[in-house]
């Protein structure tokens, strides 16, 4: 069956009035209020219907922040603040300035882990047949746009799925286009990057990072989710900004609590780990278990 809406054979003011059109051709009645369970089911559906249509069965997310650079504008920058302190040393705002940049410098190490983590599972995991361990990333820069990266450079696809904000989000660069999505609802973008995922890979990060890091470790430490490898790069930073030991230390979670979660330092310690968890895992969920 043809489903194309059919424009009128003659324009009248009767089949020129919004009430004329088909309900799924109608713009301004599908973003009522009413709508919204609709909108809901559909932000659902599309993705789901794409990706199966792209054979991917299984995904890693990866979640950091958006404002680490990659080493080669990390370097353009640095090189343009000290020029300028050159000129004028004196200036208090452009010391500030310069000394960001060097900091920024320091922090593209964890670009170039997530990229060089996207490339190895990438390279390990999919076939042209069937796609596992696909890269899934909010779709935005820094740490999302490494891993999408990495991914590119295997030659596999991977998948970004941004968000419409206040300001403008555009999809990075080395998201496979086919698979690049923006939702409107967060709480259906937080159901697809889990939906499908085999692990949980969180670079350093802000408000977002840690959001979508603590949910995660709520959805597995109550049995909504099966456990599976979440992994935390750079110790030193996790640790000085959350004090988890502290948390057990008050009683608002249990030693056992800490198990959930991971620390890695390197692209390869990470993907054996979860490989290895695949391993001895198999397909079973654990008990108490139920699907998102």
């Amino acid at each position: 069956m043809n489903e194309k809406p059919h424009p009128p054979a003659v324009e009248t003011a009767q089949t020129l009035s919004p009430s004329f059109r088909p309900a799924f051709d109608d713009p301004d009645f599908l973003l009522r209020d009413e709508l919204r369970p609709v909108r809901l089911q559909l932000e659902l559906l599309k993705p789901e219907l794409v990706l199966r249509d792209h054979n991917i069965r299984s995904t890693i997310v990866v979640f950091g922040s958006a404002r680490v650079p990659s080493p080669e504008d990390a370097e353009c920058h640095c090189d343009e603040a000290e020029a300028a302190l050159a000129v004028d040393p004196d200036n208090a705002e452009l010391r500030r300035e310069a000394q960001a940049r060097r900091n920024q410098r320091e922090r593209c190490r964890y670009y170039e882990e997530a990229q060089r983590f996207g490339r190895i599972v990438s390279e390990a995991a999919q076939t042209p047949e069937w796609r596992d361990y696909v890269i899934m990333t909010g779709g935005g820069p820094g740490i999302m746009e490494a891993a999408n990266r990495g991914a590119s450079d295997a030659g596999r696809v991977s998948v970004g799925l941004n968000i419409s904000l206040p300001h403008e989000q555009v999809p990075n660069p080395y998201i496979t286009p086919e698979l690049a999505f923006q939702f409107h609802y967060f709480a259906l973008r937080k159901m697809h990057l889990l939906m499908r995922t085999k692990a949980l890979v969180v670079f350093p990060g802000g408000y977002g990072t840690l959001d979508e890091l603590f949910e995660t470790l709520t959805l597995v430490q109550t049995g909504k989710i099966a456990p599976m490898p979440i992994l935390l790069f750079g110790e030193e930073y996790w640790r000085r900004i959350i004090n988890f030991d502290a948390m057990v230390e008050e009683g608002v979670i249990s030693p056992s609590d800490l198990d959930i979660f991971r620390f890695v330092e390197s692209a390869e310690e990470a993907w054996h780990i979860i490989s290895t968890f695949e391993k001895g895992a198999g397909a079973t969920p654990a008990p108490g278990h139920q699907p998102l």
